[in-house]
């Protein structure tokens, strides 16, 4: 089975217990690796500065304590594999939606089931949508 290392439960920690909660259910079936949790304002904004967010400090949702967003990947790493991206996406909201929790993808904004649509992609991203 597998689980995280303590790299990523390091970095899972920092997120709200309910992104915790969903990721410990993910990881005993989808091998996976956090790679992100919250934020600080020097490295939010560099993120932005690369182009890998759209949102400077403190307007990000991996920038509240605890973090409202993750970014989480299928393991092994494999960064132009959309494909796998979008397989593992799809399980995690299915596990997170069977645990009674809304989250959003970085592959769906809009939620609308069209991954194609997106002016920008975050394929590792998922954010608890607040209601």
């Amino acid at each position: 089975m597998p689980r995280f290392s303590e790299k990523s439960l390091a970095k899972l920690s920092t997120c709200h217990p309910l992104l915790q909660r969903v990721f410990h259910e993910v990881v005993r079936n989808f091998d996976c690796t956090i790679l992100e949790g919250h934020r600080n304002k020097e490295r939010q904004n560099r993120m932005v500065d690369e182009g890998k967010s759209q949102v400077r400090w403190p307007d990000g949702n991996h920038n509240t304590v605890p973090s409202l967003a993750v970014d989480v990947c299928p393991y092994p790493v494999v960064w132009d594999d959309r494909e796998r991206q979008t397989l593992f996406a799809g399980y995690v909201l299915a596990t997170a939606k069977a645990m009674g929790a809304d989250l959003r993808w970085g592959g769906d904004w809009d939620r609308d089931t069209e991954v194609r649509d997106n002016s920008f992609d975050d394929l590792v991203h998922f954010e608890i949508v607040e209601g």
